[in-house]
């Protein structure tokens, strides 16, 4: 398992997913089954959280209401990059929130914009970030996450 700084996690995983559009959100259902969407990846820098647009009719939101436990997966198969990140998440509607993370490029799933009243954001505090390392031939644990995004988060 890799040692390491404090902070050190925060920017490793920055560093992984940076550039890749999509993820692939996993969700649980009321019967216990999982269930993986494609989710369009907003722009913001990371920082422990991660954050994507939704609707809040959508059937991922009741699974989330159901059971706040997600797990977010990023893969660039190109450049042997390989994210597994798991968390809590939670349905933001601030509208400051959505107009900072908001794209023209959205409107593509959100025609409606902003003014959509079914829009929101879904949050994701990372909890657990794993990694394939193809030097070790497995998956690297960053020991000490969560703490290390909520002391980053509290200096921002």
């Amino acid at each position: 398992m890799e040692s390491k700084k404090p902070g050190e996690a925060v920017r490793k995983v920055a560093m992984m997913i940076r550039g890749i559009k999509v993820a692939m959100l996993a969700t649980a259902s009321p019967d216990g089954g999982l269930h993986s969407r494609p989710m369009a990846t907003q722009e913001a820098e990371f920082d422990g959280t991660l954050w994507f647009f939704t609707r809040t009719s959508s059937a991922k939101v009741d699974e989330i209401l159901g059971d706040a436990e997600v797990n977010v997966s990023y893969a660039s198969p190109e450049d042997h990059r390989y994210v597994s990140l798991s968390g809590r998440a939670s349905i933001v509607r601030e509208p400051e929130k959505l107009r900072e993370l908001w794209s023209p490029a959205n409107r593509i799933w959100f025609a409606r914009g902003l003014d959509d009243p079914d829009l929101a954001l879904l949050r994701v505090d990372v909890r657990i970030a794993q990694y394939w390392d193809m030097l070790a031939g497995g998956m690297i644990v960053l020991p000490g996450f969560e703490a290390e995004a909520v002391a980053m988060a509290a200096t921002a």
